[in-house]
């Protein structure tokens, strides 16, 4: 599937900021599943100072903010070519080790709760394990937008009863963690049915199973996903593979505005 995309992302002060830079992982990857076609990003307000790639893979740009800069408008487009595979991204490759995935991290701490919604995984039963272990968490989490916030962890997430499409990735992430199998979260976008207007990116899990690799379970849709989604970046949690993250001086109060738009 051909998948044309848009984000704008769009920070506005109320005053000149003195200083300000921002982190962005927004560059999709050619890989198993999708082949970047062509990608761009441009930027008002801000410049680029430096390319890398994180030891994620990730393909990062750090910017800084023009002098009395009061807007910030950054903004990715391009075409993805997406291949549906069930969700298998096939074997782990890269900078970090598979080990590092099994790492807690402040917001994948394992509770109790978490610890009791999956079977111990292992096996030729894993991928069926994982199958029911994305069933429990989306019957257990309802999905309701704005019910938390970045700082949310899998554990208040789970014992609230409610959250988002990062809140169902973590606690996925947590719960297979827990059993002992390297998980990571995953940042990008999806094309969904009833719009192509939307206001936020997606997110999901991986798990590493043995002889698959790494596959894709979707907990908010209840899905592995298929040739309507564009991976871009992954990590150990949601603050390893952010979208936009950023630091900044003065008292300046700012408002954020994000555009996305996934069409075929």
């Amino acid at each position: 599937m051909l998948l044309n995309i848009v984000h704008q992302t769009t920070y506005r002060y109320d005053q000149s900021l003195p200083y300000a830079l921002q982190r962005v992982r927004l560059i999709p990857r050619t890989d198993a599943l999708q082949t970047v076609d062509r990608w761009d990003l441009s930027y008002e307000g801000a410049r680029e100072e430096v390319r890398f790639v994180d030891h994620f893979g990730n393909q990062c740009r750090l910017l800084s903010t023009e002098p009395g800069a009061m807007q910030i408008v950054i903004t990715a487009r391009g075409q993805v070519t997406t291949r549906d595979q069930t969700g298998v991204a096939g074997q782990h490759a890269g900078f970090a080790p598979l080990w590092l995935f099994e790492r807690e991290t402040p917001l994948t701490m394992p509770s109790a709760a978490i610890s009791t919604l999956s079977e111990p995984l292992g096996g030729q039963e894993t991928l069926g394990l994982l199958h029911d272990l994305m069933d429990t968490i989306q019957k257990r989490v309802a999905y309701v937008s704005g019910s938390t916030t970045s700082e949310t962890t899998a554990d208040e997430a789970l014992a609230a009863g409610q959250g988002v499409c990062q809140d169902h990735a973590h606690i996925f992430i947590s719960a297979v963690r827990a059993q002992g199998l390297p998980a990571r979260y995953v940042s990008g976008y999806l094309m969904m049915d009833n719009t192509t207007q939307q206001v936020a990116t997606h997110a999901w899990a991986e798990a590493h199973v043995p002889g698959l690799g790494w596959v894709g379970f979707d907990v908010s849709n209840g899905i592995c996903p298929d040739e309507r989604y564009v991976r871009v970046a992954f990590g150990r949690d949601y603050r390893d593979a952010m979208p936009v993250a950023g630091i900044r001086q003065g008292q300046a109060h700012e408002q954020l505005e994000v555009h996305v738009t996934v069409e075929q």
